[in-house]
C-alpha cells in the first residue's frame, strides 16, 4: 500500500536527538539544527541530555527538512534529523523521530525501545 505525501501536510512530528555516549562528561556533544527557514540554534549535550523539537509539515516544504550538525571532539558530522519524504512512515503512528548518538554512530527509533544503526561518524 502506498501512502501519498500530500495526505500528511499539516501533520505534527516530534524529533529528539539524545546524547547516548557512555563517558563524555568532560567533552560534551555539540549539536546545531536548522531548516531552510528556522534556526533552532545550538547547544552542548552532556551524557543522556537531549535536544527536542516539534514541527508541522506544510504544502510548501519549508518545514519538511531539518538538518543537524554534530561535533564530538574534532569530528564533525551532519545528518538530516527529519526529512518529510523519508520519515512519513518511518516515524511511526505516533510521529516520533528519535536519534541516539553514540560513540560508534547514529541510531534511529520511532519508539525509543528498538534502535537501528543508521550510519557511523565517519
Amino acid at each position: 500500500m502506498s501512502i501519498e505525501p500530500h495526505n500528511f501536510y499539516g501533520t505534527e512530528y516530534n524529533v529528539r536527538v539524545i546524547n547516548g555516549f557512555t563517558n563524555n562528561s568532560s567533552l560534551p556533544l555539540v549539536i546545531w539544527c536548522a531548516s531552510q527557514h528556522s534556526d533552532l540554534g545550538g547547544r552542548a549535550l552532556q551524557e543522556h541530555e537531549d535536544f527536542s523539537w516539534s514541527l508541522k509539515t506544510n504544502l510548501w516544504g519549508t518545514t519538511d527538512r531539518f538538518k543537524c550538525t554534530m561535533k564530538w571532539d574534532r569530528i564533525r558530522r551532519s545528518f538530516e534529523a527529519f526529512k518529510a519524504p523519508r520519515d512519513f512512515q518511518r516515524c511511526g503512528p505516533f510521529r516520533k523521530c528519535s536519534w541516539l548518538v553514540r560513540e560508534d554512530g547514529f541510531y534511529f527509533s520511532n519508539d525509543e525501545v528498538s534502535w537501528k544503526k543508521d550510519f557511523s561518524w565517519l
